[in-house]
């Protein structure tokens, strides 16, 4: 490994359609998290790995229609395989 993270975790509000923070690390989005009393879903991403394929290279997704092909299924795909956890005014549960 060269030092760099392989993954993100994205901060997403409760109620947010986007992120409103990106971190390197678990650790330092639960200190904002925490600190600042949000609720809202903090997730990992893999670095340079569309998730679509991260599900399928990892065994849990596979496409068994022809819509799991289609560009608008692939990019809107989302697995809750991806570690995640919930915060409830900065506490995790």
């Amino acid at each position: 490994m060269d030092g760099k993270p392989q993954s993100i975790w994205a901060f997403v509000g409760e109620g947010g359609r986007w992120p409103s923070a990106i971190f390197s690390s678990r650790d330092r989005a639960e200190e904002w998290i925490s600190a600042r009393g949000l609720t809202g879903m903090l997730t990992e991403y893999p670095l340079d790995v569309p998730v679509y394929e991260w599900a399928v290279d990892s065994g849990y997704f596979r496409p068994g229609r022809p819509e799991h092909s289609t560009v608008d299924f692939i990019g809107r795909f989302t697995t809750a395989h991806q570690a995640h956890e919930h915060y409830e005014n900065g506490a995790a549960g």
